[in-house]
């Protein structure tokens, strides 16, 4: 489909559409009940096709109810702050598509405004956090696999938040380092830098010692945020097989306020 954003051309993305949509009752052609959403970003050198593929996010739609969206970079990117070229040095306006996006399909009754979520995998997941960071009134929690947090960030509200990452990333270390775009020598910063930030912004404890399949949660502060880190041991750059499903029951029990 697409969607036009103010500029010369258009925005493309896929909407997968689960079988609860034409089992409830529509009013004035809109469906009673909305749905939430999930947005979820393709990483660098991939587009919306190939990861409807890879993310499995279907099949879940399907499961539980929810419809799945799959945006379209700039030319196979997404301008998240400090990368990633093309569309970085393009100036796209990244945050303007997916907000328009989202008020495209709240607007046509599809989805449901409170529960909203944004999930990205590699230059994806450093959009999640972008976006999280300028439009939080915009969504009820993100996810980010394999990604940094490489820019300044004032979100305007408290934002759960979960954070998958392989220990053996070689693209975007675990631990900091490598390159932040091809004329950007500066390093990624660390995994630990997204949740001290996260949990500091969502006013959080630290992450609790015990652990549940690899992931750690500070728990849910006043307004109900949290910040969860799951850790893949050995892990490199790509999409962990169970990140999906931890990613929608994660989704699935925070919505905005």
């Amino acid at each position: 489909m697409k969607i036009e954003v103010g500029t010369p051309g258009h925005r493309e993305y896929l909407v997968h559409v689960p079988p609860a949509l034409g089992k409830q009752r529509f009013r004035a052609g809109r469906p009673a009940r909305p749905l939430p959403v999930v947005l979820a970003l393709h990483g660098g050198a991939d587009n919306m096709t190939g990861f409807e593929k890879k993310s499995g996010f279907d099949a879940l739609a399907d499961d539980h109810g929810f419809l799945a969206v799959y945006p379209d970079g700039f030319a196979f990117t997404w301008n998240a702050g400090d990368c990633c070229a093309p569309a970085r040095l393009a100036h796209i306006d990244d945050v303007g598509f997916l907000r328009r996006l989202i008020d495209h399909l709240t607007a046509i009754g599809l989805a449901d405004p409170k529960r909203v979520y944004v999930t990205g995998f590699s230059n994806g997941g450093g959009m999640a956090y972008r976006f999280a960071c300028e439009a939080a009134g915009k969504v009820a929690a993100i996810g980010v696999v394999s990604a940094a947090l490489a820019m300044s960030c004032h979100p305007g509200r408290p934002v759960p938040v979960m954070i998958w990452h392989g220990t053996a990333d070689h693209n975007v270390p675990f631990n900091g380092g490598g390159h932040r775009d091809f004329n950007d020598r500066r390093p990624f910063p660390p995994v630990s830098r997204a949740v001290d930030f996260w949990r500091r912004a969502d006013r959080l404890p630290a992450l609790r010692t015990a652990e549940d399949g690899g992931c750690r949660s500070t728990g849910r502060g006043d307004g109900g945020a949290e910040v969860v880190l799951c850790v893949v041991k050995g892990g490199g750059h790509q999409w962990p097989s169970d990140a999906s499903g931890r990613l929608w029951d994660f989704f699935a029990a925070h919505y905005r306020m």
